[in-house]
Order: structure tokens, then C-alpha cells, then sequence
């Protein structure tokens, strides 16, 4: 059996006496993690993601980058380039919208909402290219890991490719699961955890309007701020989301409540036959504005995102093993937390390891546990909470939603900044 370590040159160079950790994952999670921990000066860091590569801005949707992920990013270096490929989302707004009569009443808004939307593959590409050489190994996957009879060493053993599959074992101080939301890490410390389907599915698309302006155009009219703000259309048992991406595109969900679909493996994602579009279409001109149904069926590939979370766990730290991002609290979407918890995991993260330095590696991972448990504990329950509401789900019958006979507090209640910690306060 092959030995490699994180001390090897291709993984991060010299330097006695600095942390060795091994991430897994190289998705946002990972490879924030993998800035957090280099900026500190005291660790090497290696990345393995078992993809052949993650690249471009074709993969994934939108996401919102919050104000303490802006912070993070920033203390990365990272901050003009984030800025220079996002858009502003100054506010949030949210509607009630009437089917029948195609009219729109705002509920409630938030002038001072403070993200920044860009494409998910953008931002994974400012992450992976500013990182030094060698560090980040695709077509490598982690298959198992250990620790060593002290308990301070983790031996983690790793496959590269997929014809030849030769056993290679990585040693290091500490092992960090970014391996996403069916993480082979969590499902080894937390067996009987199992993922809790929303019941709702979204459709999800990203419409490029350079080919088609006037679908743009018509949009504006309904949508004054795109471009600036995060819109959330409420109607009978659904809600629809849409909001602008740099390089023309809108970006927009439509939640449904549905019985949970037959998945292939560990996916997500359905890509729908035309027959099933053609049914979504129909449904789209008798649920939404004709503004927003022609946006929907203009859109040439959209797909059905299955929605799922966890229930939060009572522990982050399993001895060595740290569980950050989705590994560590799969979340609904309802709160744009995701992205931004995984980034501000990796901060905090970093934070705890650069104070207490590289021989006091309990008393960090302790830190960061007691910091982060809590928050997104919070968090989690709360875009689960909201998502279940803009789905009226907590109403009689389910389905409905009484906003036109709901009060201040009520609509109140529809805007993220009333999540916990929410970002600044983090």
C-alpha cells in the first residue's frame, strides 16, 4: 500500500511543525475551509474531491453571499473579485399573488438586505483558482478513515481515478468532512441520521435573456428592482423566487408540494421529460403573473431539485473529524444559508485554529463546536420554519396561506432577517 501525506510537496511544501489537514470535499465547504486554514500560516492543507472537476459557470443555480461572508471573503483576499462578478441584492420583497385575478400585493420588504448574488460556479471558481498549486486533488475520493492509537493522527485512505483503484493513505492531524449533504463522514459518526424530504420539490432555471431582451423587459415592468433585489412570489400552497445574475440571466424557483419522488442514488436533481414540462407550463399560466409564467417557459432546460434537510445534530467534532457546510447541516433554501454557513464555518474554523495554534488542536475544534453548534442549529430550523410557511404548510387547510387577512406580525414573519444570528449578528 501506497503512503502519501499532506507533509508532500505537491500538497502544500515544507514547513516542520505545521498542522497537516486533509479536507474532504471540494465544493464551496472545502475549499473555503482550505483559505480559512492556509490563511492561518500554521497548517498544510490538502483537498480531496472525488469529481473529475468542478468548473464553470454551468454548474448549479444562483446563490445570495451574505455580509458576514462578504467579511470572510475579504479577509481571504477575495473580496474585490467576489464584487466584480455578483450583483447587488439591496432588498428583499415579498407578494401575495391572486391566480385568479393575476394581481400582486406586497406584504412585507426589507430595505436593507445586504447580499450579493452571482452563479454558484462563479463563486466556486474564485475559491479554486486563488488557491495555490497542488492543493486541491480531483478524481481523488476518500473511501475511509481512522485514527492512530494516540488519537492524534488520522489515517485517511484514498483512491484516485476510476480504472485504477490502488489504495493510498494520507496521514494527518486533522481531518475536515466537507463532503456535502449525504456525507460519508456524518453517516459514519451519526448512523441512524437520515435526510427529512421538505414536502416540496422546486423547479429551478436560469434564463440567459441576451437572446430574448423582451422576456427581460416584460419582467422589469412587474419586478421594478431586479437587479437589486430578492423577490418571493407567495400563492395558493406554492411560492416562486427570482432574482438577477451578473452576465443577463434570471435566476428562478418555484416551490411545489408534492409527495417525495423516486431518486437515483444520492441525487437530488430529476431532469424532466417534455411531457412533464409541457404540464409544468400549463400550471405556470394558472399559478403565476403572465410575466413571470412566460419567463418559466422560456427557459430551455430548468430541472426539479428534490428539497431535503437534517434535523441538527448535538454534535460537530468526532475526536479529529470536524463536519463542516452541508455535511454538517443540510439545510432547506428558504434562507439563503447554505452557501453562507459553509463559508462562515470555515471562517470560524480558521479563527479557532490560528489562536490556539497547531499544538492545541482540542481546545480549537472545541471553540469552533461551541460557536457554531448553536447558529446552525438555529438557522436550519428556521428556513425550515419559513419554508413551510411560504408553502402554507403550517395552515388549514394545507395549501393556504391567509394573507389577506394576516396582520403586521405575520407578514413580518416572511423576511429572513428575523432568522437568528442572521448575518451580522453571526
Amino acid at each position: 500500500m501506497n503512503r502519501d501525506t499532506v507533509d508532500s510537496p505537491r500538497a502544500n511544501g515544507g514547513g516542520a511543525g505545521k498542522l497537516r489537514v486533509v479536507v474532504i470535499g471540494g465544493s464551496i465547504a472545502g475549499l473555503s475551509c482550505a483559505h480559512a486554514l492556509l490563511k492561518t500560516g500554521v497548517c498544510r492543507v490538502m483537498v480531496i474531491e472525488r469529481a473529475r472537476a468542478i468548473s464553470g459557470s454551468g454548474t448549479g443555480a444562483g446563490v445570495g453571499i451574505d455580509a458576514a461572508s462578504c467579511e470572510a471573503m475579504e479577509d481571504w483576499g477575495l473580496r474585490d473579485e467576489l464584487f466584480l462578478n455578483s450583483k447587488p441584492l439591496d432588498f428583499e420583497e415579498n407578494h401575495a399573488v391572486d391566480t385568479k385575478r393575476k394581481v400582486r400585493v406586497t406584504l412585507a420588504r426589507d430595505e436593507e438586505y445586504r447580499h450579493w448574488a452571482l452563479h454558484w460556479g462563479e463563486l466556486h471558481r474564485i475559491l479554486r483558482d486563488s488557491l495555490p498549486p497542488g492543493i486541491v486533488h480531483f478524481n481523488h475520493e476518500a473511501i475511509s478513515f481512522e485514527d492512530t492509537e494516540d488519537g492524534k493522527t488520522m489515517i485517511v485512505k484514498v483512491v484516485e481515478g476510476d480504472s485504477n483503484r490502488s489504495v493510498k493513505e494520507v496521514w494527518g492531524d486533522l481531518v475536515v468532512a466537507a463532503d456535502g449533504a449525504m456525507s460519508r463522514s456524518r453517516q459514519f459518526y451519526v448512523p441512524e441520521d437520515n435526510r427529512r424530504y421538505s414536502g416540496y420539490c422546486a423547479w429551478r432555471g436560469v434564463f440567459d435573456y441576451s437572446s430574448n431582451p423582451k422576456i427581460a423587459e416584460a419582467v422589469r415592468k412587474v419586478y421594478p428592482d431586479i437587479g437589486h433585489c430578492l423577490y418571493f412570489d407567495i400563492s395558493h400552497g406554492t411560492h416562486a423566487v427570482l432574482y438577477e445574475l451578473p452576465g443577463r440571466k434570471l435566476n428562478w424557483l418555484w416551490y411545489v408540494n408534492q409527495p417525495e419522488p423516486s431518486l437515483k442514488g444520492n441525487s437530488v436533481t430529476i431532469h424532466p421529460d417534455e411531457e412533464t414540462k409541457d404540464e409544468m407550463h400549463e400550471e405556470a399560466d394558472r399559478t403565476w403573473l403572465p410575466e413571470f409564467a412566460e419567463l418559466i417557459k422560456a427557459t430551455p432546460q430548468p430541472f426539479i431539485n428534490a428539497i431535503y434537510d437534517r434535523n441538527p445534530l448535538k454534535k460537530l467534532v468526532f475526536k479529529r473529524v470536524v463536519l463542516v457546510g452541508e455535511a454538517a447541516h443540510p439545510t432547506t433554501p428558504h434562507g439563503l444559508r447554505s452557501t453562507n454557513m459553509s463559508i462562515m464555518d470555515a471562517h470560524i474554523l480558521g479563527k479557532a485554529i490560528g489562536k490556539w495554534g497547531p499544538n492545541n488542536v482540542d481546545s480549537a475544534l472545541a471553540e469552533y463546536q461551541k460557536t457554531r453548534l448553536n447558529v446552525t442549529s438555529q438557522q436550519v430550523l428556521f428556513s425550515r420554519h419559513l419554508g413551510m410557511l411560504k408553502q402554507g404548510l403550517l395552515f388549514e387547510p394545507k395549501g393556504s396561506f391567509p394573507w389577506a387577512t394576516a396582520d403586521d406580525g405575520m407578514v413580518e414573519g416572511l423576511l429572513q432577517r428575523n432568522m437568528s444570528y442572521f448575518q451580522w449578528r453571526c
